[in-house]
């Protein structure tokens, strides 16, 4: 990834959390979390494939471990450049985790990191995960398109956009 790229930075101190280079070790215990949490439960989203999807080499995807209290809190993998903008691939907070306040963090954080660099942001939301697309709607961010049967069959995607 160029240093030109905004989310090129090894670390980022958060008020409520630190991101940090997610590590390979990382992977296993955030695969297995992931794997039992909707949206990726529903789909039947197996850990190994996430452990693989965690660890792949992806020059254009930088993946971050959130960390509260110096603990693993969750994950996220930003792709960028995507569309004019930046990709925030997978945000995932551990149950243990969740309702701190720790996602609206990160996701104000890439807001901030995308629109330094570029006029679009982007995420995509499964249509049954009501609590995800609350979250989103929240932060401004608008349904653009729907992608039928996109990750598995009878259940859609909701691209959403958030232009700067």
């Amino acid at each position: 990834m160029s240093d030109l790229s905004p989310f090129a930075r090894r670390r980022y101190p958060l008020a409520l959390c630190a991101l940090r280079p997610l590590r390979t070790g990382d992977a296993p215990a955030l695969a297995q979390a992931l794997a039992a949490m909707d949206p990726w439960l529903t789909f039947g989203y197996p850990a190994d494939r996430f452990v693989r999807y965690l660890c792949r080499r992806d020059p254009a995807l930088q993946r971050y471990a959130i960390m509260n209290k110096r603990k693993l809190a969750g994950v996220a993998a930003v792709r960028y450049p995507w569309l004019h903008g930046a990709y925030l691939e997978l945000l995932g907070i551990l149950p243990a985790f969740q309702g701190r306040g720790l996602g609206a963090e990160v996701m104000q954080w890439f807001e901030d990191r995308s629109f330094s660099a570029a006029p679009h942001a982007w995420v995509l939301v499964s249509s049954f995960n009501a609590r995800g697309r609350k979250f989103y709607a929240r932060r401004g961010f608008r349904e653009l398109a729907v992608l039928p049967d996109f990750l598995k069959p009878g259940h859609d995607e909701i691209l959403l956009h958030k232009p700067r």
